[in-house]
């Protein structure tokens, strides 16, 4: 590329632009699996992040959730050491363009969801995410704590290993690159 501003830029610049882009994209699974596996340092549990990322994931996919759900739960936490107090938006934004507009609210808004579990130790209210009792994904992230999140903090729960997400991860991901204001 040859230009110092972007309206100075050919055809042939946005072209390398356009490349740049599908290649991160492409790697984009493997990133997000690498932000999963840096979860193993995080000790302050009965089990790590990876675990309880692995462990979401496996609960899903027992349950015969979607193959879009379960991606969803195995990177629920990736945003954990990036924002803990806002890492389902981290998470939700990163998976927005790959996710249903239900799962991306799931993502975003379930570490509110999860205070219904313990808020009554901290002096919060555990009825807050009963702020959003009208939206349709209300009920699919009430169930995606319960079912998946808030009990996955078991050190004897036998989960899958990373290997059994990855094609799921690859297949939910592989959408191409479409440049922003373009339509779908």
């Amino acid at each position: 590329m040859h230009f110092t501003r972007m309206d100075q830029g050919s055809d042939e610049d946005f072209q390398i632009l356009k490349r740049v882009h599908e290649k991160t994209l492409a790697d984009l699974p493997d990133r997000l699996i690498a932000m999963v596996d840096d979860l193993s340092g995080d000790q302050a549990y009965n089990l790590n992040r990876k675990g309880h990322s692995l462990q979401t994931a496996t609960r899903a996919l027992r349950d015969d959730a979607s193959e879009e759900l379960i991606v969803v739960a195995l990177f629920h936490d990736v945003g954990e050491s990036l924002g803990p107090m806002n890492h389902g938006e981290i998470a939700a934004s990163i998976l927005r363009p790959f996710i249903s507009s239900d799962n991306y609210n799931l993502l975003k808004y379930h570490g509110l969801f999860q205070t219904y579990f313990y808020a009554r130790h901290l002096g919060l209210d555990p009825n807050a995410r009963d702020q959003f009792k009208d939206e349709p994904w209300y009920q699919l992230t009430v169930d995606f704590c319960a079912k998946y999140d808030e009990v996955s903090f078991d050190p004897d729960y036998r989960n899958e290993p990373m290997s059994t997400f990855i094609p799921m991860v690859h297949r939910v991901l592989n959408k191409p690159w479409v440049p922003p204001g373009k339509a779908v």
